[in-house]
């Protein structure tokens, strides 16, 4: 029988609950999917506090790797018996469990050399990292950015993508063991967020000039660092609030910092064209294969334990990334 977690309702950890669950089979354009490992994201939390609002119950979770168990009517891009993994939004959501049905076009082809735990660690992180450093901005050789939760699951992937190309990277952290294991994956400054004065020692650490781009996973707590460390017309990309919503922004502060930039993007808009997906699936696979980029699995978990691992999470005590082993 099959399992998997659900909430009747909105709250804290504890209302995940572990609930046995039929499978049956795929209808046209789905996929019976058995998986391997399942990933842990900040953005479950949103879920399941109802700051995504979703019908209830509800199961939860949006990223997750395994075997092609079956396929129904129409379906070409996948077959059973392949590995695949997956990420998305609602289109994905349920993920925490140990089998499911779902559309099969969000499903990727694994290639050989890259198992499914590595997957299912890294191909939301992976897949952000890629449109962040590839998509957004105009980033070349040279240039310096300041990349908050540097220890963190995106934030290592983002640090040595952004040393392939060429770039400086300053990265804030909490603590001096978040501080080590950054360096150790490409920051070339670090700024410990709670002590020091972001702005102030990202300019120190640029001439005066200013970064390029900030990337903050945080929010509330950062922004204003964010904002006051770019150089002019520099860019900050607001891609996470795990400290709370940004305040409300006067637009003509824009103007007033050097006519800076600011966007709130979402993955699902850089991985809705098929095409597109599979260009930046390609290249971030080609990274994770060929170790130019390696996927840190510093936390794993059973899926029982679900709530523990959200309790880890929402506490800021996880590094790297966290996955689920089915």
């Amino acid at each position: 029988m099959a399992h998997g977690i659900r909430f009747h309702r909105t709250g804290g950890p504890e209302v995940l609950r572990w609930e046995e669950a039929d499978v049956g089979s795929p209808g046209p354009g789905q996929a019976r999917v058995r998986h391997v490992a399942v990933g842990i994201n900040f953005a479950d939390t949103y879920f399941r506090t109802g700051l995504y609002p979703v019908p209830l119950p509800s199961g939860i979770g949006v990223e997750a790797a395994g075997v092609i168990e079956a396929v129904g009517e129409g379906v070409t891009s996948v077959a059973p018996g392949d590995r695949v993994t997956y990420t998305g939004f609602l289109d994905t959501l349920g993920a925490y469990c140990t089998e499911r049905i779902m559309p099969a076009a969000p499903l990727i082809r694994l290639p050989e050399g890259i198992g499914c735990e590595t997957a299912a660690a890294m191909t939301m992180r992976g897949l952000t990292s890629a449109y962040l450093l590839r998509r957004i901005w105009p980033l070349r050789a040279g240039d310096t950015i300041l990349l908050h939760a540097a220890a963190g699951g995106v934030g290592l992937i983002v640090a040595q993508w952004a040393k392939l190309l060429g770039l400086t990277v300053i990265g804030t952290v909490s603590t001096e063991a978040k501080a080590d294991i950054a360096r150790a994956h490409g920051c070339d400054h670090i700024i410990h967020y709670g002590r020091e004065d972001v702005a102030r020692r990202a300019r120190e650490l640029t001439g005066g000039a200013g970064v390029a781009v900030a990337y903050d996973s945080i929010g509330r707590d950062t922004f204003a660092g964010s904002l006051g460390s770019l150089r002019r017309r520099g860019l900050i990309v607001c891609m996470g609030t795990t400290s709370g919503p940004v305040p409300p922004l006067d637009v003509a502060e824009l103007a007033a910092r050097g006519s800076v930039f600011v966007t709130r993007p979402a993955l699902a808009d850089y991985i809705a064209d098929p095409a597109e997906k599979a260009e930046l699936a390609g290249e971030l696979f080609g990274h994770v294969a060929a170790r130019r980029i390696r996927i840190e699995i510093h936390q794993r978990y059973r899926l029982e334990d679900a709530a523990q691992a959200h309790r880890d999470l929402e506490s800021r005590r996880t590094t790297g990334s966290s996955i689920f082993v089915v």
